[in-house]
């Protein structure tokens, strides 16, 4: 077990990550939930169980720090029905390596109190392992594993190993963040008395690093009088300022905006290093203003493009929208009157298309009384048959233009 925890620690400090702005930092706080198991010694007789707990820590410097811990694991006996509360708190000192990279590994040993079903506690001694992979400045996931030893008790006291293996949070708090050292250049030799030589160079002062911004705009176009969120950040710098408009701002920050027409900020940031300068365009568009909808005027003789079957006075489903202009019409004017008037070509007696158009003229009456409920008598129904001709009959087109239904209204009734 002992070589398996060492092949461990050494695995972790072989680690190394891209150095970035996250990192361990000195002077600051920290909590960490955790969740896991742990695993008991053979002769303990008990199954290996979840564990639950919580580390508070604090960093005297960047690599030392100590954190108080406390955990929890119900587990069972593997020889009776027996059931053990563990409980397990105490403290640790921690050293971690490369703590200015996102990824840092880290060991550990502490001392702390075990007790198992309230009986008396035992003093336990454990070292191990860890990492935290730092997401952000302020949070990071964590890794541990620990091997822990304690004397059973008793006249037959024996060493006991336990080893608990846990992942949870990494959660700093206060504190400074990591600041990058300049190497110095080592100091030129002294010239020897003879001969003389020249002083060497002074050694050249740290770069300044460049500032970096950013600005964004989003949505990138709206109506006029919708907001917009601005967002903006910057690295390297001392001061920040938006224009049009807006001013001096923080480092990194976002806000809502509704500008009146089409606008292109401009976010620029400066430091030691130089300064550094970001643009975000956004469109504003004019409301689109619907004009009203023209109310249809059905006051002069209006012809309805509805046709029957030959004989037939049966309204078919596809002419529905055409009356429904003549119904919208009665209802938006209230006085309005008229009459119904139907025709035919001259195919047939003249008598037979009397009826028929007669029949006509009725059915689209009907239809229009009762589904756009109007009073039956505002509307009239007149069959002309083939006594007024719009077209030739002597064609197949002329006799379809005369099969039709005229609609007469006078709009000047109250």
């Amino acid at each position: 077990m002992k070589k398996s925890l060492a092949l461990v620690v050494a695995g972790l400090m072989a680690v190394l990550a891209t150095t970035a702005s996250a990192g361990n930092k000195e002077g600051t706080f920290s909590l960490s939930p955790v969740i896991g198991g742990y695993t008991y010694d053979g002769v303990q007789h008990l199954d290996t169980a979840p564990v639950v707990g919580a580390r508070l820590g604090y960093n005297f410097t960047k690599a030392f720090g100590v954190e108080g811990l406390f955990d929890y694991a119900h587990t069972e006996s593997t020889q009776s029905e027996n059931k053990f509360d563990m409980y397990r708190y105490g403290g640790e000192l921690l050293y971690h390596f490369f703590p200015d990279n996102t990824l840092v590994p880290y060991v550990a040993a502490g001392y702390a109190g075990l007790n198992f079903n309230d009986y008396k506690p035992k003093g336990a001694f454990d070292y191990g392992a860890g990492v935290k992979y730092f997401l952000t400045d302020n949070f990071a996931l964590r890794g541990d594993v620990r091997h822990i030893l304690f004397k059973s008790g008793g006249s037959d006291s024996k060493t006991l190993n336990n080893v608990e293996y846990t992942i949870g949070a990494y959660i700093p708090f206060g504190g400074t963040a990591p600041v990058v050292k300049a190497v110095e250049a080592p100091a030129a030799p002294a010239p020897a008395p003879e001969p003389p030589k020249a002083a060497e160079p002074p050694p050249a002062a740290p770069v300044p690093v460049t500032p970096t911004s950013t600005l964004t705009i989003a949505p990138a176009s709206i109506t006029k009088g919708q907001p917009a969120t601005l967002s903006w950040t910057s690295r390297n710098a001392t001061a920040c300022d938006i224009q049009p408009g807006i001013g001096p701002v923080q480092a990194q920050g976002s806000m809502n905006i509704t500008p009146a027409d089409n606008t292109d900020y401009t976010l620029t940031c400066t430091g030691e290093g130089g300064s550094a300068t970001s643009a975000a365009k956004i469109a504003v568009i004019a409301p689109v203003v619907v004009a009203p909808k023209p109310v249809a005027k059905l006051c002069s003789p209006t012809t309805l493009e509805i046709q029957f079957d030959t004989a037939k006075s049966d309204i078919k489903p596809k002419y529905h929208e055409e009356l429904k202009k003549v119904g919208d019409f009665l209802n938006e004017n209230p006085g309005a009157k008229g009459v119904i008037e139907g025709h035919t070509d001259n195919v047939g007696s003249l008598k037979m298309n009397m009826s028929l158009s007669q029949r006509r003229a009725e059915s689209v009456r009907n239809y229009i009384i009762k589904n756009f409920k109007i009073a039956p008598e505002r509307i009239g129904a007149k069959g002309y048959g083939p006594t007024k001709p719009v077209a030739d009959n002597k064609s197949a087109a002329g006799k379809q233009k005369n099969r039709r239904i005229d609609a007469n209204f006078t709009c000047d009734a109250k």
